[in-house]
């Protein structure tokens, strides 16, 4: 479980982060919402201890990481999985090379085990043949799912997912949507999903988390949220180009 308990954070005096808490349960695809600049990715870094708040906490099962020292920090990343938003791929490696990038760095596992591992990745991301081309001989869609294959190279508890439809097409981003939730059944993984894409919130989502103006501003099951009748939830919304309610299918 993660938990995250009244967060505070500012950058040169102006505030990203205004008391911000959310409980993220075992299991679920917990997606957070907001305009650009919301503080949504911002708060994801916090998750894994690459910003720590100004105040408040963050508790990933009961440790809270902003207490704890950079030897026992690298351990609870460990069970993190994160997929950035560009992808984030070593232009100089091969696909199979950057798969194996944490197996080889944080593991010791023999070469063979790890060319198990990384095979055994690239087939769930449904990419089997392409190990040996470069990012660059790589679609942009093909890019994320190589991306995603090392985010799970280590078997991770939890999955960062930031914009994951970023500068896709909408049959690529159906793909991945599609991926992430079948990911999360198959491996039963948390995830938390960074999005403004409210078809990959209806596609994928759980519960959902809409940070506005800096704040936690609205919290609650999809279902919740197509029956929500806030106005700056569904004003969100709709300046998004998706029409949701009841009748909206999920």
């Amino acid at each position: 479980m993660i938990q995250i308990e009244h967060v505070y954070k500012s950058f040169s005096g102006r505030t990203v982060l205004h008391d911000v808490s959310l409980e993220i349960s075992e299991g679920c695809t917990q997606a957070i919402i907001g305009q650009s600049g919301s503080g949504k990715s911002v708060l994801m870094k916090h998750l894994i201890g690459l910003l720590r708040p100004d105040r408040g906490r963050i508790l990933v099962n009961q440790v809270d990481i902003g207490q704890i020292n950079y030897s026992e920090l690298r351990e609870v990343r460990q069970q993190f999985g994160v997929l950035f938003q560009g992808g984030a791929l070593f232009d100089s490696m091969s696909a199979f090379d950057n798969v194996a990038f944490p197996l080889r760095t944080f593991t010791r596992k023999t070469d063979q085990e790890i060319q198990l591992e990384v095979q055994k990745c690239l087939d769930l991301v449904q990419l089997s043949n392409i190990g040996l081309k470069n990012p660059d001989e790589l679609s942009g869609g093909m890019r994320k799912r190589v991306a995603l294959a090392r985010a799970i190279a280590l078997r991770p508890r939890y999955i960062l997912y930031d914009e994951p439809t970023s500068g896709l097409d909408p049959e690529t981003s159906n793909a991945i949507n599609q991926l992430i939730k079948g990911l999360a059944d198959r491996l039963d993984i948390t995830s938390v999903v960074i999005t403004h894409d409210m078809h990959s919130v209806l596609s994928i989502a759980d519960h959902v988390a809409f940070i506005h103006n800096s704040r936690m501003h609205w919290n609650g099951s999809v279902d919740e949220l197509q029956d929500s009748d806030d106005e700056i939830l569904r004003s969100f919304i709709t300046a998004n180009e998706y029409r949701i309610g009841p009748s909206s299918s999920s």
